[in-house]
């Protein structure tokens, strides 16, 4: 007869064997993590996003105040790719049935979820590496100017972090794979009820990402957003998510509920930081540099005119000058050596909420340049400067009405190597025929159809002949009142056909 006795099986757990089990869990579950094919085709579309957008943004001429808040949109995709799987990884011992099994193992559950939760890491890791990747190359361009904040750089990687401890803190609340997708859309949901809500609401600081409604560029120093609060509170929303996630999983342990209790404070430190509005600071700044830019700019001189912007844009003022002598370099009479003064203005105000047109300066030879540079910016500038040279101001030149819109245009376009793509560029409807406004800085300028008509036949000739004739007539062709048909017969080109009219 064979007697059997029952012991207790005595698991045979040395010191730091836990913990060592925790790491190899937490490496196996990373390896699984990057493979699962929603991370890798979230990873493969998120890069090639940024290398297809590369510099489209910003035409090669980025403010890096901007290009920060650019890097926080496209790692929410990898987020929710990566909250589907750590959801789907966590469950996958209750989906096949081996949830009994790991009894016999030295890992009790909670400490296992620490290992799912340590393996979201390194998903964060990569998403920051790909966003100072695209803030890195953007600063490396010769034509950027301004500085980034690191706060919100942090916002994508912390955005991949969240969405992993949330999807694994689903998994220990509900035990369906149903709810992680369900929460996806939820969240989806939720995104775009609080993108579309009022601009200066509380509740939009709430959300991961905080989308601005314009695309305004302002100095660093007045865009009144708390990055900083706001990283904070999405360090504690992460915190927080995960270390619940260990606590319903079982791991009551005064650490752990002692980081949880940390967590809140940061996350409702964070918040309501973040929601405290503008200080009286910063309103006054930014008045100050809406309505009398010439106290916080530095103003140097080249070729006897004068450039004036705000310190970050000191690299810009090369570019205006170019422009500058290009547009002067085809004008004719006094115009031709005219010094003028450009002023770079903004409307700050109203922080990057606001969207407002400059008011035309009544200043003699004055231009305005705004903040952002590249693109359609450098049409509309030449434009600008072309504008004060034949009136003599900005207000007089949107307020034109006549034939010398053709000589405007001449000067602003005939320089360019494609001026019939500059033309469509410079112009709202994007078009090269008929009448249309033109674009400038501030309020813009309207061409008839008869003024289109004469300028497109100029555009098409050799540049030496139309500036010699341009030069030649220079002060009958800006005289008031001149009409498209005499303008040109004096240019030498058909007499147009369209409209004369302006409008009302």
């Amino acid at each position: 007869m064979t007697t059997v006795v029952e012991r207790p099986v005595v698991s045979d757990v040395r010191p730091g064997s836990s913990g060592a089990a925790v790491a190899a869990l937490a490496l196996f579950e990373t390896r699984r993590l990057l493979t699962r094919p929603p991370v890798i085709i979230a990873f493969l579309v998120y890069l090639g996003w940024t290398v297809w957008r590369g510099g489209k943004d910003w035409d090669g001429y980025p403010a890096l105040q901007d290009v920060d808040r650019a890097t926080q949109g496209a790692p929410m995709l990898v987020g929710l790719a990566v909250l589907l799987s750590v959801n789907h990884a966590a469950l996958r011992s209750r989906r096949h049935g081996t949830e009994h099994h790991f009894s016999v193992l030295v890992l009790p559950p909670w400490r296992r979820t620490v290992a799912h939760a340590l393996s979201v890491v390194a998903a964060a890791l990569l998403t920051a590496l790909c966003v100072a990747g695209e803030f890195g190359r953007e600063a490396l361009r010769p034509g950027a100017i301004g500085r980034g904040s690191v706060a919100e750089l942090l916002v994508g990687p912390l955005i991949v972090l969240l969405s992993g401890l949330v999807g694994l803190l689903m998994a220990g609340l509900v035990r369906s794979v149903v709810a992680a997708p369900l929460t996806v859309v939820f969240f989806l949901f939720l995104f775009m009820f609080f993108t579309g809500g009022p601009s200066d609401g509380v509740t939009r600081w709430l959300m991961p990402v905080v989308v601005e409604p314009t695309a305004n560029t302002l100095p660093s120093d007045l865009l009144g957003r708390p990055a900083a609060w706001h990283a904070l509170y999405l360090a504690g929303l992460t915190l927080c998510a995960g270390l619940v996630a260990v606590l319903v999983a079982g791991g009551r342990k005064p650490l752990v509920v002692a980081g949880v209790a940390g967590a809140v404070a940061m996350t409702l430190v964070g918040g309501v930081a973040q929601a405290g509005g503008d200080s009286p600071e910063l309103v006054r700044a930014r008045e100050r540099a809406t309505v009398n830019p010439e106290q916080v700019q530095t103003c140097v001189r080249r070729d006897g005119s004068t450039y004036c912007a705000f310190p970050e844009w000191g690299p810009r003022v090369a570019d205006w000058a170019g422009v500058v002598d290009r547009v002067r370099s085809l004008a004719g009479g006094s115009a031709h050596e005219q010094k003028v003064v450009v002023r770079q203005r903004i409307e700050a105000r109203y922080g990057l909420s606001g969207d407002a047109a400059l008011t035309p300066l009544e200043r003699p030879h004055e231009v305005t340049v705004g903040a952002r540079w590249g693109g359609n910016r450098v049409p509309e500038f030449s434009a600008a400067v072309a504008g004060v040279l034949v009136a003599g101001n900005e207000k007089a030149s949107t307020s034109m009405c006549d034939g010398r819109m053709v000589t405007v245009m001449w000067l602003a376009l005939g320089w360019e190597s494609d001026p019939v793509a500059a033309l469509r560029r410079v112009r709202l409807d994007d078009s090269v025929t008929g009448s249309a406004m033109v674009l400038q800085p501030t309020y813009g300028m309207y061409m008839t159809d008869a003024q289109t008509e004469v300028l497109r036949e100029l555009l098409d000739r050799p540049r030496g002949e139309v500036t010699a004739r341009v030069k030649s007539h220079w002060a009958e062709l800006t005289e008031p009142k001149v009409t498209a048909a005499r303008a040109a017969a004096l240019l030498g080109v058909k007499a147009p056909e369209g409209d004369d009219k302006c409008l009302d």
